[in-house]
């Protein structure tokens, strides 16, 4: 922030110029004309030309550095395009191994790479740090808000890549969160260690056999992939792991229950493998309850309504309702798409995400892309999965799509995206695991080993890649995890952090735009002073 007469001016890049200039930081949201004049009180020198806006390359900003904010940066690497990519966190994490470490198995630094690394080497690409607040769909601009020191820019773009994810969705029960973390963060899964591991250690402080009991009951909520992944993760660490380490809690006591409201588990599997995983999760004490509709969840537990009906004379038929007394409860039932799809303005369905054309873009704006689980895109009648293969594959095809219009000048007409299933697999525990990749079947401890090279192929990294492998084979081996503390996490529930949209702040006409001298060397600044 600097200082400029009366006010306090931030500064702001002009894209499109490839020069920055002084604005005003009431200009933030910008609304009335007292407020758009203290603007351009905020610029100083008239432009001499124009040709810095004519010559300037094209402009494409990605907002989100996970798989397809990522893949569709590193596709546009040899296009003659100039990248802004925006992120709220500095790293891009590897998500299907992040129950590794909820469930202490690996430290979140093997799991995440930064996005300045992994980018390093491709120079048409600026990475920013900060979140995406508001979209100017109209004029093409994007606010870029920064908590930590309040230097937020305003950016514009000629494509505008949204690939923001999703966050935890708990079916208009956000008072549930508090009791029951899900899985989406590595601040969630630090959450869910510490809550795992804590509940061990306070298992062995109590003397009340029913307390201890309720300590060493865990209920995961939700049957697809993170939910078993979870449960099977939580048998295996309670009946190994921690087996020697107590005296006076007994961790093979534990109980975990799998809790699923549909017929099934992994619906998204074909239902022998899904039985198969039923059978593996049976193998190491894990409880799989279906037909079992999750209605309450407090300090206590959680209450369930099944589906076995209890006539009542003259009153009709109810459902019976089940209580688990459980310290800890984890969810892995449901995902919302991230608040900025709030902030667009166009349709969106009942899980958030918006509603796409065959060529990803949104409604009316083909300069705009969505992908991954912040999109609902339809293929043959069927909604694509939440899952990284699609996200990547979209990021792919949008950048295909962008090249070929940088290329020809124009706009081409584009294909339709077309997702192609390699398949899908979960991983149950030690040596178990199920897969499905077109038409092939696999169980048990070959699925597993797919499994795991799928996975360290997919990491990105060398150095992360080994220490993986390393603590897989130490922890098959030995039974040991080595990341089992119990840390302050400093996690809030996602509501917590709040989320407003922001309305960019409106720029002064292109003619008023002001040049600003380059700053003097870093020797001769005079020290930064903050109010």
């Amino acid at each position: 922030m600097l200082r400029s007469g009366a006010f306090h001016v931030s500064l702001v890049q002009i894209p499109w110029m490839g020069r920055p200039v002084h604005l005003d930081a009431s200009s933030r949201r910008a609304s009335t004309e007292r407020e758009r004049a203290r603007l351009d009180m905020a610029l100083d020198g008239p432009i001499s030309s124009y040709e810095a806006m004519n010559d300037r390359k094209r402009r494409v900003v990605i907002v989100g550095g996970g798989f397809g904010g990522l893949e569709a940066a590193k596709a546009l690497d040899d296009v003659d395009v100039e990248i802004l990519l925006v992120d709220r966190l500095n790293y891009h994490l590897f998500q299907p191994l992040l129950y590794q470490v909820a469930i202490a198995g690996l430290a979140p630094s093997e799991i995440a790479s930064p996005i300045r690394g992994i980018l390093a080497d491709q120079k048409n690409v600026r990475v920013v740090l900060g979140e995406v607040t508001g979209v100017d769909l109209a004029d093409k601009r994007i606010h870029i808000a920064d908590p930590s020191d309040g230097n937020d820019l305003v950016e514009s773009y000629d494509w505008l890549v949204l690939a923001v994810g999703a966050r935890n969705g708990f079916f208009g029960h956000d008072e549930w969160e508090p009791w029951a973390p899900g899985l989406k963060s590595v601040e969630d899964a630090l959450e869910i260690r510490r809550r795992v591991l804590l509940a061990f250690e306070r298992a062995e402080k109590v003397d009340d056999p029913k307390e201890r009991m309720k300590l060493l009951t865990f209920a995961v909520i939700g049957g697809g992939p993170t939910g078993v992944e979870l449960s099977g993760a939580i048998a295996e660490l309670a009946s190994h792991v921690l087996a020697q380490d107590f005296r006076l809690a007994d961790p093979r006591q534990t109980k975990v229950i799998l809790v699923e409201a549909g017929p099934r588990i992994l619906p998204s599997f074909p239902e022998d493998l899904a039985q198969s995983a039923v059978e593996q999760l049976a193998e190491l004490g894990v409880e799989v309850r279906t037909h079992s509709r999750v209605v309450s969840i407090d300090e206590h537990g959680v209450e369930l309504e099944g589906e076995n009906a209890d006539d009542v004379p003259d009153l009709g038929s109810g459902r019976e309702r089940d209580r688990i007394h459980a310290a800890t409860v984890l969810w892995g039932a449901g995902v919302r798409a991230s608040a900025l799809t709030e902030c667009l303005g166009v349709p969106r369905d009942r899980q958030g995400r918006v509603i796409v054309g065959q060529d990803c873009s949104l409604p009316d704006h083909p300069e705009v892309f969505a992908l991954g689980d912040m999109a609902r895109f339809e293929q043959k009648g069927q909604v694509l999965p939440g899952v990284s293969p699609v996200a990547m594959q979209q990021g792919r095809y949008v950048a295909k799509v962008i090249e070929e219009e940088v290329e020809s000048g124009g706009s081409p007409p584009r294909p339709p995206f077309q997702y192609f299933d390699k398949g899908s697999m979960a991983t149950i525990g030690r040596s178990r695991a199920i897969a499905w990749a077109r038409g092939v079947k696999m169980t048990g401890f070959l699925a597993w080993l797919a499994w795991l090279f799928i996975h360290v192929f997919y990491l990105i990294g060398f150095k992360n890649r080994l220490a993986v492998l390393f603590n897989w084979f130490w922890s098959y081996v030995a039974y040991k995890r080595g990341a089992r503390l119990i840390t302050s996490t400093g996690w809030r529930p996602t509501a917590a952090h709040g989320f407003a949209c922001d309305v960019p702040p409106a720029l002064p006409p292109r003619s008023e735009w002001q040049t600003v001298p380059a700053p003097p060397p870093s020797s001769q600044r005079a020290p930064q002073v903050r109010p």
